[in-house]
């Protein structure tokens, strides 16, 4: 038996035909244990962590992180004897010579560029580049004074620098006040600069009328003496708006989500819907949480309205067991369970997934409280196992959390009922003959009309409320 084995991905359950990597746990050259986490692979059903089948050295990884591999093939292989050599094992290809390193390249003439020019030689052997800008194979010229034409310098030859008392700025092109376009520098001595700055006055809307245009005192004072209009500005012309993928984001379509989709369609498009509303004024059951925190038994627990909703669905179960049913196509019969396995609706990074509390009708209400609080933690981790996704009968989906006063869920494939829970709001109530501000919340039950008719869902949906309008009174009555 060959030393080296390959590990395939396994069918992680209910028949799933692909998982995408989600990420290596371990690295090639790696020494695992049997039975170690390797590998979070991401199914139609939840993120999981895949265990090793041998102990040994991973040897070969065969698919990156977010690689899609259908169920069978191999995702690692493990030598599960490291240590001894293979059988048959070639001998070592002798050492590559080693690589001459190349030549210097040869220093540029010193008549090419001069040390220290844009493009040219550097102190240290390094190349004079202006930052953004390439190295420059031409010589660099020096542009002329304003009416002094003269032939351009090279490199090679230095220009005759500038008079020493008339400085030179590259100016804005700004009308000046004779209403002309400047388009070259602004001349003007550093005494002439400083008062124009001193004067707030902008040296290119001024006309010069000294040597060579440039601006004078004089010209600075006239300036501030009658302000220069400078032109209208011109409105930019807007930018064509774009419509293309640059624009645009995808998202592939995979995962939870891929399963959600085809889930949700399959069943709006199998089973026929109806949706009821039901506004409950839950006052009584915002006090009875508090009297359940103050409990003994409830200590560490923490407890939400979720808590007193999922109760009144099953106790309202137990009153109409045939609200948690399924429709059999195959056999033609409606199957009616005597065990509700709980869903409640939970978002997550990857998508909407449905885990269920299992048989959560024989569960105390401290056993009740602690499962919802499990479901939801591991749910929002991303660990929630297939298993917790499978087999539900019965639904909740809490959208108060967001905000929202109810809505009309669509139901999980082969369950017959699903209630929305919405925001408990403050609002103003009829109480005992007068308007009072009461806790107030609104419920929305869809269910399968081809089980469950409009006097039996509405039924159902009148229990839910009563108990939540007097939770104490109403386990007094019913258990």
């Amino acid at each position: 038996m060959s030393r080296i084995k390959k590990f395939n991905l396994p069918d992680l359950g209910e028949g799933l035909t692909e998982g995408e990597i989600l990420a290596w746990l371990v690295k090639v050259g790696d020494t695992i244990e049997l039975n170690q986490p390797i590998v979070e692979v991401e199914t139609a059903k939840a993120a999981v962590e895949i265990p090793a089948k041998w102990g040994g050295v991973v040897t070969r990884i065969f698919h990156e992180a977010g690689t899609v591999v259908e169920v069978g093939h191999p995702i690692i292989a493990i030598d599960t004897e490291p240590g001894s050599p293979l059988p048959d094992s070639p001998a070592p290809a002798p050492a590559a010579a080693p690589v001459s390193a190349p030549a210097p390249a040869a220093a540029p003439a010193a008549d090419e560029a001069e040390a220290g020019l844009i493009g040219g030689p550097a102190p240290g052997g390094r190349t004079a580049v202006l930052v953004g800008y390439g190295p420059r194979t031409t010589s660099a010229t020096r542009r002329p004074r304003i009416g002094t034409p003269t032939a351009p310098t090279t490199a090679a030859t230095a220009p005759t620098p500038p008079p020493a008392a008339t400085e030179v700025r590259p100016a804005e092109p700004v009308g000046p006040a004779n209403g002309a376009v400047r388009t070259g520098p602004v001349l003007a001595k550093p005494p002439v600069r400083k008062l124009a700055r001193d004067l707030g006055v902008d040296l290119a809307a001024v006309k010069g009328t000294g040597p060579s245009g440039s601006v004078t005192r004089e010209d600075v004072h006239l300036a501030v003496a009658a302000p220069a209009q400078k032109p209208a500005p011109v409105a930019a012309s807007p930018a064509t708006a774009v419509f293309d993928a640059s624009r645009e984001q995808r998202i592939p379509i995979k995962g939870v989500r891929k399963l959600t989709a085809e889930n949700m369609v399959a069943s709006a498009f199998t089973a026929p819907h109806v949706t009821e509303f039901l506004t409950v004024d839950v006052t009584r059951t915002m006090k009875t949480l508090e009297k359940l925190r103050k409990r003994r038994e409830f200590e560490g627990v923490r407890i939400s309205p979720l808590l007193l909703v999922a109760k009144a669905v099953l106790l309202a179960v137990k009153r109409h067991p045939m609200v948690n049913s399924s429709w059999s196509g195959a056999t033609g019969e409606i199957v009616v369970k005597d065990y509700v396995n709980l869903g409640i609706a939970a978002a997550t990074e990857r998508g909407l997934i449905v885990p269920n509390v299992k048989d959560a009708g024989r569960l105390t209400l401290r056993e009740l409280a602690e499962a919802l609080n499990e479901l939801v933690r591991t749910a929002k981790s991303g660990k929630t196992p297939p298993a917790d996704m499978s087999g539900g009968t019965l639904s909740i989906t809490n959208v108060g959390v967001f905000g929202i006063d109810t809505g009309t869920p669509i139901l999980p494939p082969g369950e017959s009922a699903i209630l929305a829970f919405g925001a408990i709001r403050p609002t103003p109530w009829v109480h005992k003959g007068k308007i009072r501000i009461r806790e107030v919340t609104t419920l929305g039950l869809s269910f399968d009309h081809r089980i469950i008719d409009g006097e039996l869902g509405s039924r159902f949906l009148r229990d839910i409320g009563s108990f939540l309008e007097d939770p104490e009174g109403t386990l007094l009555s019913w258990t």
